[in-house]
């Protein structure tokens, strides 16, 4: 194994793909963070699964030898920062919210958000910016619905989010933001305990607050979570996505043409994996002693898992894993983790991404971007990756 030790986290040099410069050390390497301290990156595509799952990785923040991104930890904490038994007690009080089953029942009124959406769109000029006309306000419209959440106020949640999740803001900044979003949910929590509503806020309210399973300010911050987490992975998969079966045109016209389910479902799997969003890394630190991959971790290590590099490997997928194919086989993937933290909410980001690609692609056929590929804004600077705008055109007369 090399003794260069690299800075992480690392430059793109091609907006579709993860630096190539993260695996030059093999799947398990010490990398420089952000801090300064040192920290192992895994970017193995089987080293990465069995790490996921290894109980003697903590995802608790504030243990020491985490390799958090900054050197002050913030002041809340929300279950996927826990570790079990603590995390698995959280994580199952919304479980019955994320089921595959009751998300499938949502089909019907995400499909009418989505026509809404495109028939404002489509009623102007021939041009808009998918992301502020589309991409944003469907995983938003949709996730305020699940929350309880005004959609009114969704410039001032959405601005929150987005400085919390920009890496090269002040600090000050992004804790000014998150504690305004906090303060913002806990009202609501607070209001729901006189008035409780028939949403997920609700919910909680009546079964965990009340009985003091939860505090007001423990479900304020796991609504944080789904907040952000809901609105903003999804919105930049629609865009970026979006961006991305452009460039590839014989493939978007054979989805555009099938009336094949199951080949939009392997399109919606394979951009999961060839974008992979949540770019900056899963991070963990060793309880104990172990082994990763031939290398040994002590206890007090750092440990960053790259998914994006692991949903390129070459061994663990079919063909060529830095081309975008839509006939691969990829829900293996990593983009949504692996083990106990697996993403809560990747049922219903599945169906908004079919249901976005789908009608967009079948109402708009003339769809085209309009800047080259230089001229994007792309979020190198946020924790999760994607476009700050994408302007399209269509034709008005051949497209509804």
């Amino acid at each position: 194994m090399s003794e260069m030790v690299r800075e992480y986290p690392m430059a793109r040099t091609c907006p579709f793909d993860p630096p190539a410069e993260q695996t030059e050390n093999g799947p398990v390497s010490k990398v420089r963070i952000e801090t300064g301290a040192t920290a192992w990156l895994v970017t193995g595509y089987q080293e990465q699964r069995e790490a996921l799952v290894d109980p003697r990785l903590s995802s608790d923040f504030r243990r020491e030898g985490y390799p958090s991104r900054i050197t002050t930890q913030a002041r809340t904490r929300s279950f996927i920062s826990m570790d079990n038994p603590e995390h698995q007690r959280q994580r199952r009080m919304l479980i019955k919210y994320f089921t595959v089953k009751r998300i499938e029942s949502m089909r019907p009124a995400i499909q009418k958000v989505v026509d809404n959406l495109l028939d404002e769109m489509l009623d102007g000029s021939g041009s808009a910016d998918l992301v502020s006309q589309f991409a944003l306000p469907l995983p938003s419209l949709v996730i305020c619905d699940l929350l309880g959440v005004p959609y009114a106020d969704h410039d001032f949640f959405q601005r929150c989010s987005s400085v919390q999740l920009t890496m090269s803001a002040p600090m000050a900044d992004r804790e000014a933001a998150r504690d305004a979003l906090n303060g913002y949910l806990l009202s609501l929590v607070e209001s729901a305990v006189d008035n409780p509503g028939d949403d997920l806020i609700g919910d909680l309210v009546v079964n965990q607050v009340r009985p003091g399973h939860l505090t007001a300010g423990e479900v304020a911050d796991m609504c944080s979570l789904l907040l952000i987490a809901g609105h903003e992975t999804t919105a930049n998969m629609i865009a970026l996505g979006t961006l991305a079966l452009l460039r590839h045109p014989d493939q978007l016209a054979e989805l555009r043409e099938s009336d094949d389910r199951a080949l939009m479902a392997s399109a919606v799997e394979e951009l999961l994996r060839y974008l992979t969003i949540v770019h900056q890394g899963l991070r963990r630190v060793a309880v104990e002693d172990i082994e990763i991959g031939g290398a040994q971790v002590a206890a007090g290590d750092g440990v960053i898992i790259s998914a994006d590099a692991g949903n390129r490997a070459p061994d663990a997928f079919d063909g060529d894993p830095d081309e975008l194919d839509i006939h691969r086989s990829a829900r293996h993937h990593v983009a949504f983790g692996f083990g106990i933290h697996q993403c809560l909410g990747q049922a219903l980001a599945r169906l908004e991404l079919d249901i976005a690609y789908s009608t967009l692609f079948r109402r708009v056929p003339t769809l085209a971007v309009d800047a080259s590929l230089d001229e994007i804004d792309f979020k190198d600077d946020m924790f999760v990756y994607g476009v700050r705008a994408l302007p399209v055109t269509w034709n008005t007369e051949a497209d509804r």
